[in-house]
């Protein structure tokens, strides 16, 4: 049984968590799929029986069913796109690392924590704040004596080319004096706040805020502005670059009011769905609180993606750049406004495992820019868990360092020299893949596709992929193979059936479809790479600012007959209306006899240098003769031992169509000296 009822929840299994999403896939025997979405708000149980069926039992509201044909998995996923919304594109710079703690109590410590990892070579891209940040909890505030210079930080960051985003909690501070705290008086003006079922007055409840709580009503049409305009006045304040919205299932202190909920038919039904609590209401509003649009019993699900949209709106007017915004509460549609943490998570071996079938499922429901907090956030981590942790963190879609106040510090240098290098090493992997990175994101974007994705999206046929959840995919090509138990330095990896290589020794396989044993050092992540690939790589620097200044790369693994395919999309990763006005590139890379092909899939122009500075192809096992560059002989190294084409010191104009092409020589030795 799976219950839906979004709740402030760490995740554990077998409760209603953060989210809600009444929507299956499922893979027959045959490698054929199908799904459906049971689209309905309210409360219910999911309940699988032991024939092949399956029962939603809801306890209110307006169902729609869609059913969606498949015949694969990813046609399904794509399919349900189209009726949910697909996810947004998000800037550039959020694809890199993020750094964050529950606790870091003064702006000292906050710069202390943002110099160190800088110092210590760390890519990193953007700093958060947690509540610690505000004046006596309240939303769009800042504390005038702890984080006093804040808006001098803000604006060093951005000096660095890096980013900031604190927290903005779903409630208001309802106790604020009158005429001191503009959020409540002008939301009170507005009469935009959940009304209490039975007085009509705000609904009153507690979170943060030091003795009460109101929520706003984002149903409301009246929200939108009020909210943009809160969000503006602390822009003002210090120029933020993106929303972490928290608390927004909504979560409450009480369950209900401080005195319980009454004794109505919404909030004590004659049936419950099986939440935690045994109450509607636990953790959150009492089921009679009405909205703009209706009843909290019906609308109760769907806060923290309203929420989202207001917030999406807020930050798109505010910096007139693409709005990043994530936040723990979702429901169906959520990914097309905002990207979603999973929550307070535990600082375990178990929670480090179970993110990755979190991650691919958020993936499932159109919400690609997903991340569990990395290392843990409830409890102490340990060094040999946060070491691994960090490994498998630069492969989320969105990857940040988070944990809560009353743990120890674990940013990669509070954890030593180990958690370091590691995080060093596979974060430098990650930036140097963020090109490949960006393109699946704008895949999910205009087609619904998913980012990170389960072995059976590419092997439907294969059913011993339908049960791995150890192991996954970026998109097609790269596999990421984490080490998810303490004092291991092998694996098991299951190898699909084809040419797999290894990304950091260059050896392939053939792979026969079983599993095969990989070591994994301390300071590695396994990782392999598709055969019939073509991978856009960046040289790495510090930051995605840095970065993007680099010139890009390809890698080329080849299948085993010889040919591989592979994109790029690039823009300048902020504007909000590239793809409308025509300003990106989008290639289309294709390897077949011996010629590797780069050509436009859609007509643009993009007015920034792009200069492809190196190829390499992986698997050539035939010495080289000569290769061509547009029909010009240009210079080259082959490695016989390696199998390894490397064309460096390019100077290819990316936003151009091109042509290489190579010929094989007839001699057993080749000398690469004379190239």
């Amino acid at each position: 049984m799976f219950t839906l009822l979004n709740k402030d929840q760490p995740p554990i299994e077998n409760a209603n968590l953060y989210g809600s999403h009444p929507f299956y896939l499922i893979i027959e025997n045959s490698g054929r799929s199908h799904g459906l979405l049971f689209l309905n708000s309210n409360a219910m149980d999911v309940i699988l029986q032991p024939s092949p069926a399956i029962t939603f039992r809801t306890i209110g509201g307006v169902f729609d069913i869609y059913f969606f044909l498949g015949p694969t998995p990813t046609d399904v996923i794509k399919q349900y796109s189209e009726i949910i919304g697909k996810p947004f594109l998000p800037p550039y710079w959020s694809l890199g690392f993020h750094l964050c703690r529950y606790g870091y109590g003064t702006l000292e410590k906050t710069k202390e924590i943002w110099n160190r990892t800088i110092a210590a070579g760390i890519p990193f891209d953007t700093q958060w704040n947690d509540l610690d940040y505000m004046d006596k909890n309240n939303d769009f505030t800042y504390n005038p004596k702890t984080f006093k210079e804040l808006p001098q930080f803000v604006n060093e960051i951005h000096s660095r080319g890096m980013h900031y985003i604190p927290l903005i909690d779903a409630g208001i501070s309802g106790s604020e004096k009158h005429g001191t705290y503009l959020p409540y008086d002008e939301g009170m003006k507005e009469d935009i706040f959940i009304k209490d079922g039975a007085t009509d007055q705000p609904f009153v409840g507690k979170t943060w805020n030091f003795v009460s709580t109101v929520w706003p009503d984002f149903t409301n049409p009246k929200t939108q502005n009020y909210y943009f305009h809160m969000m503006s006045n602390m822009h003002d304040s210090f120029a933020y670059d993106g929303a972490w919205i928290d608390m927004n299932e909504p979560s409450n202190f009480y369950d209900g009011h401080k005195n319980g909920c009454p004794k109505s038919k919404l909030d004590y039904p004659k049936y419950v769905p099986n939440v935690v609590g045994d109450i509607l209401a636990t953790k959150t509003l009492c089921m009679n609180a009405k909205h703009y649009l209706g009843l909290h019993y019906d609308l109760h699900n769907t806060y923290g993606t309203s929420q989202a949209i207001a917030t999406n709106y807020a930050l798109t007017n505010i910096r007139r750049k693409r709005p990043f915004i994530i936040s723990r509460s979702t429901w169906v549609g959520h990914g097309h406004y905002a990207g979603h943490w999973t929550g307070d998570v535990y600082s375990s071996w178990h929670d480090l495992k179970m993110s990755i079938p979190a991650i691919l499922l958020m993936n499932f429901y159109q919400i690609p820019m997903v991340g569990a907090d990395i290392c843990g956030f409830n409890g102490n981590t340990t060094a040999a868990l946060c070491n691994r942790w960090m490994q498998l963190g630069a492969f989320y879609p969105f990857s940040r360092n988070h944990n809560s106040d009353d743990t120890i510090e674990q940013d990669p240098v509070a954890m030593g020299d180990l958690v370091i290098k590691s995080s060093k090493r596979a974060l430098t992997i990650r930036y140097w893949l963020l090109p490949y990175l960006y393109t699946l994101l704008f895949r999910a974007h205009k087609f619904g596709e998913t980012v990170a994705r389960p072995l059976f999206f590419e092997y439907s046929n294969d059913s011993a992929t339908y049960d791995i959840d150890t192991q996954f995919l970026w998109g097609s090509s790269l596999m990421i193979i984490p080490v998810l138990e303490e004092n291991k330095t092998k694996v098991s990896a299951y190898l699909p059936h084809g040419v797999w290589y290894n990304f950091y020794t260059k050896e392939s396989v053939f792979a026969l479809g079983k599993y095969y044993t990989m070591n994994a050092p301390l300071d590695t992540i396994p990782l392999m790479i598709r055969g019939g690939s073509i991978l856009p790589v960046q040289k790495p620097a510090d930051t995605t600012t840095s970065s993007r200044k680099n010139n890009f790369e390809l890698l080329i693994t080849l299948d085993h007959v010889k040919k591989a395919k592979g994109e790029l999309y690039w823009d300048d990763g902020d504007s909000l209306d590239s793809l409308e006005k025509e300003q990106f590139v989008w290639s289309v890379f294709t390897i077949e006899n011996n010629t590797l092909s780069a050509a436009k899939a859609m007509k643009s122009s993009f007015n920034e240098k792009m200069i492809l500075g190196e190829i390499q192809i992986w698997g050539i096992t035939s010495n080289i003769s000569r290769v061509s560059l547009n029909n010009h002989e240009i210079q080259f190294k082959y490695d016989s031992k390696e199998n390894c084409l490397n064309i460096s010191n390019l100077q290819i104009d990316l936003r151009e169509n091109f042509l290489l092409s190579w010929e094989y020589t007839d001699f057993e030795q080749h000398d690469d000296s004379n190239k």
